[in-house]
């Protein structure tokens, strides 16, 4: 319980609901219907805090962390663990340039440790923000753990649709930020010069047990885009 009501406690967040401070955790109770224990809503809380989206001050309560910069998109890629909560913004449309079924080969098996002829599906889709291109996104998801996507969930939200469907969400992610330069193939599918050197995040997410879920590379091109990560130093926790 206390996961889904971060899940609304992000989706207030991220809608403006909340916008400087949080309610108190007895309004929150209220408010979420909690269990009359605070176990429950401080758990939420604390997964919230995690992702960076809060700050504690002690006997005041939590604040909202405003991770804004002047003249930047700012993406927080903290949050991924939460549904509704990715790396992409909620509200992107997509345009679906491939989405099959394959089989892995060698190359795929090295990067992701899976066996050769793991049956995956395949996602190629271009991303819009505001109708204006934000990424191309390459998606590979394990047939063994995902067994069925809809095209409506494609184009959408793959994400709250494996979380309604098999009750699966991210435990943990490999990440990898590096400079490309645009090959042949994605300047044409992104009508961008090739050669142009943008930036890209490959992804390897994990549901529980460490178990792999799928692999992406997304190359971004929304202009003025800033990527935020939130880390904890544990030694002062």
């Amino acid at each position: 319980m206390y996961r889904d009501i971060a899940t609304k406690l992000v989706a207030a967040i991220q809608d403006g609901i909340f916008t400087v401070k949080l309610p108190t955790e007895a309004q929150l109770m209220e408010r979420y219907q909690a269990s009359p224990c605070w176990y429950t809503i401080r758990k939420a809380i604390d997964l919230v805090y995690q992702q960076g989206l809060l700050r504690r001050v002690q006997g005041s309560g939590y604040y909202i962390t405003n991770i804004q910069l002047q003249h930047k998109t700012v993406v927080n890629l903290s949050a991924r663990s939460l549904f509704n909560s990715h790396v992409h913004p909620r509200t992107l449309t997509s345009k679906i340039l491939t989405f099959d079924t394959i089989h892995g080969d060698s190359a795929l098996s090295r990067k992701l440790n899976i066996p050769v002829d793991e049956e995956l599906y395949r996602i190629i889709r271009l991303r819009y923000w505001h109708d204006q291109l934000y990424c191309l996104e390459r998606a590979y998801y394990l047939r063994s753990v995902v067994p069925y996507l809809s095209t409506e969930a494609v184009n959408t939200s793959i994400w709250d649709f494996i979380n309604e469907a098999y009750g699966i969400g991210i435990a943990n992610s490999d990440d990898y930020l590096s400079l490309t330069n645009l090959n042949k193939e994605e300047a044409e599918l992104m009508n961008l010069a090739q050669g142009a050197t943008y930036l890209a995040l490959d992804s390897c997410n994990y549901y529980k047990n460490n178990g792999l879920l799928d692999f992406s590379h997304t190359i971004f091109v929304y202009p003025d885009l800033a990527l935020y990560f939130h880390t904890t130093n544990l030694a002062n926790n």
